[in-house]
């Protein structure tokens, strides 16, 4: 029933055909469950394991990669190779690529668990009432139409419309659905509001959510995946996840290369034609087999095989560095888009806020005789934490406010006429609340004040252990007054009283809304003697136009405190006796700001990134907090930046896009607002970064780019979410985001430098295949450089230090390509240089050098008509392995030279000198090692057809890549 809030509870109970005092019989709970089904979450069909291993090489590069291993493996076989030689080529791509995948698969896994645990957010059990009698039943087996009972501390099991109240009252937490900060009221009556959100729907209690106060019955109107969290699981569904910007970027500048490749590859067979018929290879077919294993080789060269892995690892060291800042990376991919984010939209509560109610300022009548009638105190401290000062209106701390009559009075009563618990968790390090916020928040406030009659009170306190010292003052006062009788919070009176005896005598203490006790009042308790006169009107304005700036310009929750002398013998309660009290004081409390806010805030602003607050607060209060954090004091007013959802979805289309533009709060939200405030904001082509902890937020965290959940939060919001923030706290985001776009500045660098090498080998191949002469580089020789010699200095150039002005920039358009027309033009020129200084290597060593032949250079253009012609030197010379490892030598060293380059893209090593990154000169060295133990160990020689180089060579090399 969808409408269930909008009708009256007759009409509700008839639509499900049930008596509220019998409840459904056994074949009405039979049919019902045939046609709503059955009170749980259904099974998420799960991705097979081998699908997600096959979309890990749904990639261009990694196809074009596996193609080339599958070619030259064909190849082998044909020309009758057997051996290592044959399969080693496709083993090593193959071997490459299946690390990359399991990286990715582990990855993709995780994700999979978010929905799993929205199930964790289901009741077990429910009283429900069948046949005429209560009994206890699994959650599982609820249908609509059914009659349940819920009571403190009770998880409501499904999704139920309020039929009648079993206590004054009945108040539920629910943020973990709508995030507000309190908790709510709910009541019998139907809701009139139009197009109803969550907050709106007053007399509907949600499946998930918990009661804090009160009894009550209720009829089941919504089970299974027709409830709120059913609603926020299936937009969990819908979401897809949106590929990052480097993966784009990455997978365009792929398809960009597969595009030169196939050219370059197509280019070289044609350049050749002419050879396919020489008698070297043996007829023409095998000839064309000769030129294509070539164009392979290209294939091979122009690929970065070790590119996917290196930026896998630099995206791991990136994560390493960011959990020490609090932040812990689920998906490797986010790191990076972290960097290029331009909107935070950050939620209020428990991220900008503690989300600790806590009391910031006390009121109470000084005298009424002489100086200032009113004596306005402030309190430190903003969390549940028993630890805070209490300074007087000048500032100046008060070092015994138990001292101070108003203030003991005001102890005493928060400590008696309150039903909440303040206890310390050993685990988890904090002081923790069971019951209602702002009951609490008086608990901590009795705390703070302490105990009369010793002067050494506050420093003998701290020699408490933690946990006697969450309630010490409390019990000290619960044990002095003894509770005789309740009467309740009630909506009506919008007050509650206790009535205490205390040796042979009997007190009332209430408590309740400013306006209900003042009313109330007829006496005043004053705090320079402890004496109590009569309240005249003009205390009586005084105190509500102090009322009126606290609840109005501070927006505090305000809640008056007052006493009564009893006569001895009355042991009950009745409203009547809650008439000429005697007012002790007013309290205001709120959700207090982070201290750490207002710098993040403004390191955001600096940084180009815009701050949404989103909120399910009203406007006031979420309005007063962001001018409490002064991050928005450049803003003279909220006006045109502040709208609630209901306000934003009734603007026209243009409107709401321009709105989108200057927004800088958004109140009064349900989950699928912060769903549709991150799709608009992606249509406008902004990088959202949304936070959340709530159940509510998880379609939100999976739409937005990246999805921060709280560590504090729910499973479902971490599980759906790209990074956990594990203090809660949004500075903590900003740091990431700063590492963030270091680690894109990194990735630049490497692909740049990797990119440059893979230049200098086509260059190379492609010249010796236009000049004729023999094959310069085996495909096995260019894969031990791509991998070995480019990926260990690459990997190296992750560790490069983020620049001092990183978060001085603005935000990089997530359209920018990774290798820009100005950039591919300079590598173009190295590349160029590099590939060049290999063939001459090759070429000198034949025309020139000492161990040479010394032939012509004509003689070695046609080299493959040597078995044809008489010459003056032995045909096999063609085939001997020096002049390719002088080239391979070349490329290395080369390499190792350009690496250098890479430390910054615009300044050059005499402002950044090399050992500014020692991971770099350490993998270098490494390379070299590696390159030499090649070179001069027997079986890995010729497993790489290499052989030792002679110094005089090795000068050669030298000459020839300094440059």
């Amino acid at each position: 029933m969808e409408d269930a809030y909008a009708r009256s509870i007759t009409e509700v109970l008839d639509f499900f055909g049930v008596d509220p005092g019998k409840g459904l019989n056994d074949s009405q709970v039979a049919l019902h469950s045939k046609i709503y089904g059955k009170n749980v979450l259904p099974e998420e069909t799960r991705t097979p394991f081998w699908k997600l291993v096959l979309k890990q090489f749904d990639d261009l590069l990694v196809k074009i990669l596996i193609a080339a291993a599958a070619v030259s493996l064909v190849l082998a076989l044909i020309n009758g190779e057997t051996g290592l030689a044959a399969f080693l080529e496709p083993f090593v791509i193959l071997l490459i690529l299946a690390a990359n995948a399991a990286v990715g698969v582990i990855t993709e896994t995780n994700a999979e668990k978010a929905l799993e645990e929205l199930r964790a957010y289901q009741a077990d059990i429910a009283t429900v009432l069948r046949n005429g009698c209560f009994s206890i039943l699994p959650a599982t087996e609820l249908v609509p139409g059914d009659i349940v009972e819920v009571s403190v501390g009770c998880k409501v099991p499904a999704d139920m419309r309020m039929i009648e109240m079993l206590s004054n009252q009945l108040r539920v937490d629910q943020a973990i659905l709508t995030g507000e900060s309190c908790s709510v009221e709910k009541e019998l009556e139907s809701t009139i509001a139009t197009n109803a959100v969550y907050q709106d729907k007053t007399n509907i209690i949600f499946s998930g959510t918990v009661v804090v106060v009160g009894r009550a019955r209720a009829v089941v109107v919504g089970v299974g995946a027709n409830t709120a969290m059913g609603n926020i699981r299936d937009s969990m569904l819908r979401t897809d996840d949106e590929a990052t910007p480097l993966k784009k970027k990455l997978d365009e500048f792929g398809t960009f290369l597969a595009k030169v490749i196939a050219g370059i590859c197509i280019l070289v067979w044609i350049v050749n034609i002419g050879h396919f018929r020489d008698p070297s290879h043996g007829g023409f077919l095998r000839g064309a087999i000769h030129y294509f294993k070539i164009a392979v080789a290209l294939a091979v060269a122009a690929i970065p095989e070790g590119l996917p892995a290196v930026v896998t690892t630099c995206l791991a060291l990136g994560t390493k560095r960011m959990a020490r800042l609090n932040a812990i990376v689920r998906s490797l991919p986010s790191v990076e888009t972290l960097g290029c984010t331009t909107v935070i939209c950050s939620d209020k509560t428990g991220t900008l806020t503690t989300n600790m109610m806590s009391v910031s300022k006390i009121c109470a009548v000084h005298s009424v005789h002489r100086g200032p009638t009113i004596a306005e105190y402030s309190v430190s401290g903003t969390s549940y934490a028993p630890e805070g000062m209490i300074f007087g209106s000048s500032g100046l701390q008060i070092e015994f406010p138990a001292q101070l009559p108003c203030l003991l009075h005001i102890a005493m009563c928060s400590a008696v006429c309150n039903e909440s618990i303040l206890q310390y968790n050993p685990d988890r390090g904090i002081y923790e609340k069971i019951g209602e916020s702002t009951e609490v928040a008086l608990r901590v406030l009795a705390e703070k004040v302490g105990l009369p009659g010793f002067d050494s009170m506050p420093s003998a306190l701290h020699m408490l252990t933690k946990h006697e010292r969450a309630s010490y003052c409390n019990q000290y006062w619960e044990s002095q007054f003894k509770k005789v009788s309740v009467l309740e919070f009630s909506r009506d009176r919008k007050m509650m009283s206790v009535l205490c005896s205390r040796k042979q005598t009997k007190i009332m203490f209430s408590k309740g809304a400013p306006e209900s006790i003042v009313s109330r009042c007829s006496n005043i308790l004053c705090n320079d003697d402890g004496s109590t006169v009569p309240l005249s009107v003009a205390v009586r304005d005084e105190l509500e136009s102090r009322f009126h700036s606290f609840a109005g310009k501070e927006t505090l929750r305000c809640l008056s405190l007052a006493f009564k002398q009893m006569p001895i013998g009355q042991q009950t309660l009745s409203f009547e006796d809650e008439k000429d009290l005697t007012f002790i004081g007013l309290v205001g409390m709120l959700d207090p700001p982070r201290e750490e806010v207002r710098n993040a805030m403004l390191s955001c602003m600096t940084a180009g990134i815009r701050v949404i607050v989103v909120t399910g607060d009203n406007k006031s209060t979420a309005e007063s907090l962001c001018h409490k954090i002064g991050a928005f004091d450049h803003l003279e007013d909220f006006a045109g930046r502040s709208y609630t959802a209901s306000e934003f979805e009734e603007l026209p289309a243009l409107q709401q896009t321009l709105a989108l533009q200057r927004m800088a709060l958004f109140t009064r939200v349900e989950p699928s607002h912060k769903r549709m405030l991150v799709e608009a904001l992606q249509h406008q082509n902004e990088v959202v970064a949304m936070t959340g902890d709530g159940v509510n937020d998880a379609p939100a965290l999976k739409k937005a780019d990246i999805g921060i959940a709280m560590g504090s939060g729910t499973a479902v919001a971490k599980s759906a979410s790209d990074m956990v923030l594990a203090d809660d706290n949004f500075a903590s985001i900003v740091a990431a985001v700063a590492e963030g776009r270091a680690i894109y500045n990194n990735t630049k660098q490497f692909i740049r430098y990797m990119i440059s090498s893979n230049i200098g080998e086509v260059v190379c191949i492609f010249v010796a295949a236009v000049l004729g002469i023999p094959d310069t580089l085996a495909p096995v020789q260019l894969l031990w450089v791509n991998l070995v010699t480019d990926g260990l200095p690459a990997i190296a150039i992750g560790f490069n230090k983020q620049d001092s002005d990183v978060m001085k920039a603005k935000p990089r358009k997530v359209n920018e390509a990774v290798v820009s027309g100005w950039l591919f033009f300079r590598y173009l020129v190295i590349g160029a240089y590099v590939g060049l200084a290999t063939v001459a290597g090759f070429v000198w060593w034949f025309v020139y050098s000492d161990t040479g032949p010394k032939v012509a250079y004509k003689e070695l253009m046609n080299f493959d008509s040597c078995s044809t012609r008489e010459t003056t030197y032995p045909c096999s010379i063609f085939d001997d392995r020096h002049p390719s490892t002088v080239s391979m030598t070349v490329l290395v060293v080369v390499e190792m030279f350009n690496a250098l380059n890479n430390l910054s893209e615009n300044q050059s090593l005499l402002v950044i000198p090399p050992w500014s990154n020692l991971w770099l000169v350490a993998s270098i060295v490494l390379t070299m090692l590696l390159h030499i133990l090649i070179l001069y160990v027997h079986p890995l020689s010729i497993l790489f057809s290499v052989t030792p180089l002679s110094w005089a060579e090795w000068k050669v090399v030298l000459y020839l890549s300094f440059p």
